[in-house]
């Protein structure tokens, strides 16, 4: 018997109970798309994290540990300052905004043209980035499984879209937290093995670390690498801080839990970085070459395995199914939230505005998740295509689209929380300019002109072009030319129509007023379906996880998932006692009264 497949389905019937549980709380396209507004901080906080975690962070960013030096994980520390950044700011704003769709906040903010300009914008980027996780997703899964990338991206890819199905965001969310605390649960111990068999920290380090142990193998102009490294801080930051990408808060109960969220999220992507990257060092100090970890199935991406490399060859049997789930999970959680995003874009700014009108909600939630399929499709056949890329790894690829293609959005959706008097038009206007600055530096950037541009006496390396490229010229392009022309948009404004000047002031009205809720100290029905059901699932997942001390591992692997599994439950048991005081509380007050 396949112990790790075995785990894997048991695993997909957790994911599928989650949706199952919480199926009855979406009752409109509101509780659908956001959860009606009534999700608890720590759920909240827990899909946002989980956004930024997909099994691309162990295939990608882990490939790239190999030679890349400590500095691949800046990625994950620019994060972390971004999601700093929503709890002093953009969580809240993100939540007064008291919309269902992010985009119903650029229509009150820029009007109905470029409501349908950032919704035809937004859509096919979030399409392209889900394939690369999906692609992420096969990269792991393709060795466990014994077949090619492609047949496993369609094999992944139908699954996730089918789960997708399953429930609104209610499922999404929920089930992102299960995934958020047994990913980090399993990667935790997977650094200690790492830890404990390279005999100290200090080991693994200087085993696994390259040469240059800061910038890594790749880089011989310290100037481009210095331009890289201070642009991703300035990348990430707009990455995270936008109208677009902190829609997952406008599921928070209130402001508050808002903040909440976004503290939890930046806290584990702050911490993350020295569990996860220490078990891709190890098989950089162990097994360096690539070639004989006898994985023919992936072709030229055999580095993006490092990670799977170290689970099978290093942690006792079971992990793999365990962390192949997770990472299905992590994934999946990704795709979910674009698809959940997208569908409710399409559902609340174009077909219910001029093809629904006066349909009921029984008939836009099933257009929802009629979207929700039919972009799970194209997501699967972008993935394939993802497959050829030869001159990218999946690391490279998430930053080119990330610098090229989103920065132009992300530009008006955040400045205009802060620009007030600007033409409508600012908003599809900074688009284009940063679309015409995006081709030019996707088709003029070539090796000899950075060789020229910087002075060099050799062209650059692949890994110097490849993060200039998709990194440094892109951002530096953005912050030199897109973002200033939206400054000067102002020169051109005039005062707006009596209905807009009614839409924009409803806008900042909204924004500048707190959500306040008056049971912000007491359990709802709601907030108890929260904790009873995933304090039951986290409880039930303890149980199963002591189950592995039954396989065939030696005393320290059986001892392993005891420890892992005391963890899990320990959480479910704090979870369910919330639940079960709250009811104290709530019958005590009865009596007394």
């Amino acid at each position: 018997m396949n112990v790790d497949l075995v785990i894997i389905l048991i695993y997909f019937v957790f994911l599928t109970a989650i949706g199952f549980a919480f199926r009855s709380a979406s009752t409109s396209t509101s509780d659908y798309f956001k959860g009606g507004g009534k999700m608890q901080w720590w759920m909240v906080g827990a899909t946002a994290f989980m956004m930024q975690i997909s099994a691309m962070s162990f295939t990608g960013l882990m490939g790239k540990a190999l030679t890349g030096g400590v500095a691949v994980a800046v990625v994950f520390f620019a994060n972390a300052m971004g999601y700093f950044a929503n709890y002093l700011f953009f969580a809240a704003k993100a939540r007064q905004m008291r919309v269902v769709s992010p985009i119903q906040g650029i229509r009150l903010r820029f009007g109905r043209v470029n409501e349908q300009v950032f919704t035809w914008g937004i859509v096919p980027v979030n399409i392209i980035q889900a394939s690369i996780w999906l692609n992420a997703l096969a990269v792991f899964v393709s060795p466990v499984l014994g077949v090619d990338l492609s047949t496993t991206i369609i094999i992944s890819g139908s699954v996730v879209v089918f789960m997708s199905l399953v429930g609104g965001s209610w499922a999404v969310v929920a089930s992102d937290f299960l995934q958020m605390v047994l990913l980090t649960v399993m990667t935790f111990f997977a650094a200690v093995v790492a830890i404990w068999k390279s005999g100290g920290v200090s080991a693994v380090y200087a085993n696994g670390l390259p040469t240059h142990a800061f910038v890594g193998e790749g880089y011989s102009s310290m100037s481009l690498f210095i331009g890289w490294f201070i642009l991703i801080f300035f990348r990430q930051f707009f990455q995270t801080n936008n109208m677009i990408d902190s829609y997952r808060y406008i599921a928070a109960k209130n402001t508050n839990h808002a903040r909440k969220a976004a503290i939890l999220a930046g806290s584990l992507i702050l911490i993350g970085p020295f569990i996860w990257f220490v078990p891709a060092l190890f098989v950089a100090g162990h097994y360096p070459d690539a070639t004989t970890w006898g994985i023919d199935v992936l072709g030229n991406k055999l580095t993006d395995a490092t990670y799977y490399i170290f689970v099978k060859r290093e942690m006792p049997l079971g992990m793999i199914g365990l962390l192949v789930a997770a990472m299905f999970a992590a994934t999946m959680s990704s795709m979910d939230s674009a698809l959940n995003r997208n569908s409710g874009i399409f559902v609340k700014n174009v077909y219910e505005p001029y093809f629904g009108k006066g349909k009921d909600e029984k008939h836009l939630m099933l257009v929802s998740k009629l979207f929700t399929a039919g972009l799970g499709f194209l997501i699967i056949v972008a993935g394939l295509y993802m497959t050829a890329l030869k001159n990218y790894g999946l690391f490279d690829a998430m930053m080119l689209v990330g610098s090229l293609i989103t920065f132009p959005i992300l530009i008006p959706s955040i400045l205009c929380f802060f620009v007030k008097k600007t033409p409508d038009w600012a908003g599809w206007g900074t688009i284009v300019v940063g679309l015409c600055v995006s081709s030019i530096i996707a088709f003029g950037i070539t090796p000899e002109f950075v060789q020229h541009m910087m002075g060099m006496d050799h062209l650059p390396t692949p890994r110097e072009f490849a993060e200039f490229k998709s990194v440094t010229a892109g951002t530096m392009g953005h912050m030199c030319i897109t973002l200033p022309f939206f400054f000067l948009t102002r020169l051109f404004y005039k005062e707006p129509t009596p209905e807009r000047a009614k839409e924009i002031n409803q806008f900042f009205s909204n924004v500048e007023t707190p959500v306040v809720t008056d049971d912000e100290d007491e359990i709802t029905e709601i907030d108890d379906l929260q904790y009873r059901v995933l304090g039951k699932m986290l409880l039930a997942a303890s149980a199963c996880i002591a189950l592995l001390v039954f396989v065939n591992n030696p005393l320290w692997g059986r001892f392993l998932f005891l420890l892992m599994s005391g963890m899990v439950g320990t959480l479910g048991m704090v979870l369910y006692r919330k639940r079960h005081s709250s009811q104290q509380r709530k019958l005590s007050k009865v009596t007394s009264s």
